[in-house]
């Protein structure tokens, strides 16, 4: 049922208590033995991940005395888990969402990244627990039933979304950004490692650079996007940005170039429809950063034919469209 998420390569575990699947699609060390489900060198843990975790060479300098046998981001997090356990999740800089059963402890470890950015939706009835990076993967195991959750609908009549923890279907749960969860003996337990709101110490003068001036305020920003734009750059396929020509792609791009030190590749889609169409910013940034631009002419018909699929692919109704 997400065969679409990954095309590179599939993988699966079962034993007597669990069972894993994933899908991969390769950025980070493309050989095979970087594939998932990932075990570690004795055999006791089982892994799948999906994200990308942006300092992973940082962490793994600190996991020195590991037998590494790849490359990958993957064998980093499930080596940072072994031995630190739920407290590795504040060494990652990245997007993610995992999941470590341990055969000795009988034990599943799910988590979800700091913002949410990777999805991560669950069942549990307190007799079996399914999770997944979609909820359509849930309902084609045929053990969730399909009822409407009317929390969640009211929740999108309201916001046009429904929030997490809730969704449209009523018993499939999403984990909270920045929360974990163990389940061990049927029971689950859920836990926040991160919020917003409560890591007051982060925004302090003294990390940020200081708030003495305007000046400082500008130098501190560019350097903060800057160090999260070089962070992505990391990859073993070739990356593109979309382009529009608006202020948030145009400053990613910018730094994107400085970053590389290269000509990177840019896309945009263009309309022939003149009110609609910002290809004329989007040419002036490409041409003011020198990048390999694409513009992909979008037409009506084009929008049409692809609306079956994007609406089947489309988890939770949301009021922000088909984007």
């Amino acid at each position: 049922a997400i065969a679409h998420r990954g095309p590179n390569a599939d993988g699966h575990f079962v034993d007597e208590h669990a069972a894993l699947g994933h899908r991969r699609l390769s950025i980070i060390d493309l050989s095979a033995e970087a594939n998932q489900p990932f075990r570690d060198n004795t055999g006791r843990y089982e892994m799948v991940f999906n994200g990308e975790v942006y300092n992973f060479m940082d962490v793994r300098r600190q996991l020195a005395d590991y037998p590494f046998r790849t490359k990958s981001d993957t064998e980093v997090v499930l080596a940072a888990y072994i031995r630190w356990g739920a407290d590795c999740l504040h060494k990652f800089f990245g997007m993610f969402a995992f999941a470590v059963w341990d055969k000795v402890e009988r034990r599943l470890f799910v988590v979800r990244d700091r913002l949410g950015i990777k999805p991560l939706y669950y069942f549990h009835d307190g007799e079996k627990f399914l999770f997944g990076s979609e909820i359509r993967a849930l309902l084609a195991s045929g053990l969730v039933e399909r009822k409407l959750n009317r929390k969640g609908l009211y929740d999108y009549l309201t916001y046009q979304t429904v929030h997490a923890p809730q969704t449209i279907v009523e018993g499939i749960f999403q984990l909270n950004p920045g929360e974990y969860a163990t389940l061990q003996n049927g029971v689950l337990t859920k836990k926040i490692y991160w919020r917003l709101a409560g890591n007051p110490d982060q925004f302090s003068e003294d990390k940020l650079g200081g708030f003495e001036n305007y000046e400082t305020v500008k130098k501190t920003v560019r350097r903060l996007l800057y160090e999260a734009v070089e962070r992505r750059l990391v990859s073993d396929v070739p990356l593109g940005a979309f382009l529009s020509g608006g202020i948030d792609s145009t400053a990613v791009v910018a730094l994107m170039s400085e970053a590389a030190g290269r000509a990177v590749d840019t896309f945009s889609v263009v309309f022939e429809e003149e009110k609609f169409d910002e290809s004329y910013y989007s040419n002036l940034v490409a041409k003011q950063c020198k990048t390999n631009h694409h513009p992909l002419l979008l037409k009506p018909t084009d929008f049409l034919d692809a609306l079956p699929d994007a609406l089947q692919a489309m988890d939770s109704p949301t009021g922000d469209g088909v984007n």
